[in-house]
């Protein structure tokens, strides 16, 4: 079958290269003509394991092209996905829709024959009904169809999460789209991935209803870390007991510094700026907006008084900038509220990250960046841990506390033993564990 992708970004990508790698024809359209162009050239814009190889190999096979041009490239396509930007608006928490909507414009422009238009951009519910409307004013209604295929794709993992996902979720109103949906998903369902056929609206609660729960399990971890710092406990094993539970289960329940990227902070905006549109807010949602934001805040705060309650003139080494790792992805990241506090607070910061440098580099000025994390360290009066890289759990300690002249650590993400850390003569202050 042939495939358009709108958006060669990260589901445009990821998916495209995963379509072709099920054998399906597919070419990504995308606007930015340096984007295309690196993509031609085999140079894949975002770091994601496995990605670029993915990409070279369906080029070489000829199943993956790019262009710039939607005409060419919805041409003879079988489906289109719409797979472009939905960021928050300023103010008010909602999805900007902008470029949905331009998306679905300019498609219904160039359709020349029958085409299933899928949104997989994460879009508030309606917004199926309003691309439909939209490609009506331009193209006979008879000429298209629409259909919701949201992702849930992990940044760090997204090549695995396609093809071997929890669960495809669909949602169609009309039986030829649930034709060409269930064509182009047929490799996964012959591998008995879950297929679930809902109606648009309903996959689009879906989407946003996953991704809040996730980002609840996250906040409540965190919240019981603050406890467990309180009463003594270790958060560590409350997670693992409560983890055990197979109602509740161990996935994301792991303490921090709160949480960023490019789905939770948006989407719990957005389905609180929906439930209260809807006259149905949403308390919980709410108050883990707050939790969250606030928590990167008390971060900075509590690095602070891990250095005696002041860092003026204090080196601070800092160890992953991205909000996960295995990602160039600094959206929402906690480092970006963490260190302009430090640096407001009077510290110099040298940082190191794996693959996020680049990107932190436009975000954090007067940020030192080390070539390795034991140059980071080197002289340093403090380690701080904000992503929790495995590059970063092997360091040599003896060598780590060697290179800093104070061994103040503060772990945001629990890495390190915290018994054997302090048997070494580390200052050493995790995440919820006050025992």
């Amino acid at each position: 079958m042939r495939i358009a992708m709108i958006g060669a970004g990260y589901v445009g990508l990821v998916s495209g290269a995963c379509f072709a790698d099920f054998g399906h024809d597919v070419v990504c359209v995308d606007k930015d003509e340096g984007k295309v162009a690196a993509l031609k050239a085999g140079r894949s814009p975002i770091y994601e394991p496995g990605l670029s190889e993915l990409v070279a190999a369906n080029q070489r096979a000829g199943r993956l092209s790019f262009t710039g041009d939607i005409s060419e490239g919805i041409r003879g396509a079988q489906a289109v996905f719409i797979c472009v930007g939905t960021p928050t608006l300023p103010g008010d928490g909602g999805a900007d829709m902008r470029s949905v909507y331009q998306a679905a414009r300019e498609i219904g422009e160039a359709i020349e024959g029958f085409v299933v238009v899928v949104n997989k951009s994460t879009s508030p519910i309606g917004a199926c009904d309003e691309i439909q409307r939209i490609l009506a004013e331009c193209a006979p209604r008879d000429s298209f169809a629409v259909a919701c295929n949201p992702e849930f794709l992990r940044e760090g993992a997204a090549i695995d999460d396609f093809k071997q996902p929890d669960r495809v979720v669909i949602g169609v109103e009309d039986d030829a789209s649930r034709r060409v949906m269930r064509e182009i998903y047929q490799p996964l369902e012959r591998n008995g991935s879950p297929i679930v056929y809902t109606t648009r609206r309903t996959a689009e609660l879906i989407k946003y209803a996953a991704n809040v729960f996730l980002a609840m399990k996250v906040t409540f971890i965190n919240e019981m870390a603050d406890l467990c710092e309180k009463v003594g406990g270790d958060v560590m094993d409350v997670a693992h007991g409560v983890g055990l539970d197979k109602r509740i289960g161990r996935r994301f329940l792991n303490p921090g510094p709160g949480f960023g990227g490019s789905c939770f902070p948006k989407d719990t905006l957005a389905l609180t700026k929906l439930a209260i549109d809807a006259r149905s807010p949403m308390r919980l949602v709410e108050t883990l907006v707050d939790v969250n934001d606030k928590r990167k805040v008390a971060m900075a705060g509590k690095i602070v008084r891990a250095c005696g309650g002041s860092v003026k003139g204090k080196r601070i080494a800092v160890l992953g900038l991205t909000y996960k790792p295995n990602t160039d992805d600094m959206r929402d990241a906690p480092s970006l509220v963490i260190v302009p506090l430090l640096q407001q607070a009077g510290a110099t910061i040298v940082a190191f990250d794996p693959e996020g440098a680049k990107q932190a580099a436009r975000l954090l000025p007067g940020v030192e960046f080390a070539s390795g994390p034991y140059a980071c360290l080197e002289g340093a009066d403090a380690l701080v841990v904000v992503t929790e890289w495995d590059a970063f759990r092997a360091l040599d300690l003896a060598r780590v506390k060697a290179a800093l002249r104070d061994p103040v650590v503060v772990d945001l993400r629990n890495i390190y033993p915290q018994g054997a850390m302090r048997a070494m003569g580390f200052k050493y202050q995790g995440i919820g564990r006050g025992a």
